[in-house]
């Protein structure tokens, strides 16, 4: 009966998961490849589908830029309405979930986004079309397989070499398609090097199919050769392998044009303004949100935009900047100017909205910047630092500083200080674009948390992610991570 059972579970999963919202030309059941891939015009609207993944509310359409901040000590809630109070508290089991949300157009969570990649890939090749055309979806979706596998990588294991205990497992891999039952396996976790092996594969296979795009440009609403080094240089840091780190973000921002110092960075008095700009001046990846992309109802209640401003009065507006992060920033710094100060309706506390998410496209709508410029600085001069190239560490931190109204960090500045620095400039940075949790975690550090919340040491167990039990009860092959038996 229990086999049975699972049977049944993955008929459903492979029906419902494989096929794309956007070809409801016909019951999505009935669908085949045949019918979908019948030319590259197929192809190209179901790798469409999954940019619409991406978008996903739990997603980047808001969990996984907001829950890394209120995991860490970026935020604080000032209205509770259940969401994000677990992770606030670094609770048992309050994390974030990748493995198998549910939403109406994200059937078993980003696994089905990996399959329609693996699904994709299995037959681009042939296709009769034009070979650069064909190219370019075949290095979108070595792309986004690489996105989903790397998001899964740091929610669920280690990163390599910073093991604890010596657990080191991580996603499931599949790379080839699930079409049906003769296609389905149980299988157990693959490590996290296996996994980093992986990733590194499709974003070189990416890397050397993509065209580039400047900039500033529509073109950034599709992948890019630079958006795949950019990142590969980012897993390159997380894998501690900072020489490849250094040499990704260079070729990042040769790749987008960026060829003098501090050059694809906004100008001061811009940076604010810039993220109500679509794209955003320094994108070298964006994801497009139309209005045909979600109904209202969605952008009043799980828009970024709602859960972090007060602008339209239907705003839910339930978190707010940490006073450790607002004591943090620099005078001059223009990042400050992100948060206005502000009260709540119905309340007389002085709190802060957020000008990064301000809903500019209409009806809490906008885009969503996942990989930036000045990332690709502040990636080399973490790998810099790391390589002993100091001098050129500080070159990379005072090109963005000098846009972002500050004056170059002194010039001896090295050792942890150097490091703290960069830190301290991903901080500000990259607030409400769910960076902080995962630098504190990559580098071993301990999760610093705000106010009376206490800190989250890196050994304790709430660092990863839980399994969902309904997959370990499904799949005997798989091991939940430590503490959570």
């Amino acid at each position: 009966m229990k086999n049975i059972f699972k049977s049944l579970i993955i008929l459903g999963v492979v029906l419902l998961g494989s096929c794309s919202d956007l070809l409801d030309t016909e019951p999505r059941q009935s669908l085949t490849p045949q019918v979908v891939f019948a030319d590259i015009e197929g192809y190209e609207s179901f790798l469409f589908s999954i940019y619409n993944r991406a978008i996903s509310f739990n997603y980047y359409g808001q969990q996984m830029m907001i829950a890394p901040e209120i995991m860490a000590d970026n935020l604080r809630i000032i209205a509770n309405t259940g969401r994000y109070i677990g992770q606030e508290a670094n609770a048992d089991r309050a994390h974030i979930n990748l493995w198998n949300f549910s939403t109406v157009n994200n059937f078993r969570g980003m696994y089905a986004g990996i399959n329609d990649a693996n699904i994709l890939l299995a037959s681009i090749d042939d296709v009769d079309a034009d070979v650069g055309r064909r190219n370019r979806v075949k290095g979108e979706a070595s792309f986004f397989r690489a996105m989903f596998y790397f998001d899964f990588a740091r929610i669920y294991g280690y990163e390599p070499g910073q093991e604890v205990n010596g657990w080191n497992l991580s996603a499931v891999l599949r790379t080839n398609p699930t079409l049906g039952l003769s296609d389905a396996d149980f299988r157990a976790r693959a490590t996290n090097l296996e996994v980093y092996q992986t990733i590194e594969s499709d974003l070189l296979t990416a890397i050397e199919l993509l065209p580039t795009a400047a900039l500033a440009t529509p073109n950034v609403y599709r992948i890019s050769r630079g958006a795949a080094q950019a990142l590969l240089a980012r897993v390159y840091l997380y894998w501690g392998r900072f020489d490849q780190a250094e040499t990704l973000a260079t070729a990042a921002m040769t790749s987008a044009g960026i060829t003098d110092a501090g050059a694809g960075l906004m100008d001061e008095e811009d940076y604010v303004a810039g993220f109500s700009v679509f794209p955003n001046p320094e994108s070298v990846f964006e994801l497009e949100i139309r209005a045909v992309d979600w109904s209202g109802v969605d952008g009043v209640n799980n828009s970024i935009s709602s859960l972090t401003t007060n602008v339209l009065s239907s705003a839910q507006f339930i978190l707010t900047v940490s006073d450790e992060l607002l004591d943090s920033y620099e005078e001059g710094d223009v990042r400050r100017d992100i948060w206005t100060e502000t009260t709540r309706t119905g309340s007389s506390e002085v709190v802060y909205r957020c000008n990064k998410w301000l809903g500019a496209k209409g009806d809490f709508l906008e885009n969503l910047p996942i990989i930036r410029a000045s990332e690709l600085f502040l990636i080399r001069a973490e790998a810099r630092y790391r390589n002993g190239n100091l001098a050129g560490s500080r070159a990379d931190i005072n090109a963005l500083r000098a846009k972002r109204g500050l004056e170059n960090v002194d010039g001896g500045l090295a050792g942890n200080a150097l490091f703290n620095q960069i830190l301290q400039e991903r901080r500000v940075e990259f607030v409400l674009e769910g960076h902080r949790f995962f630098d504190l975690k990559r580098n071993g550090l301990d999760i610093t948390k705000h106010g009376n919340f206490e800190d989250v040491p890196y050994s304790d167990y709430r660092i990863l992610a839980p399994l969902p039990q309904p997959e370990l009860q499904l799949n005997e092959l798989l091991e939940n991570n430590p503490g959570y038996n």
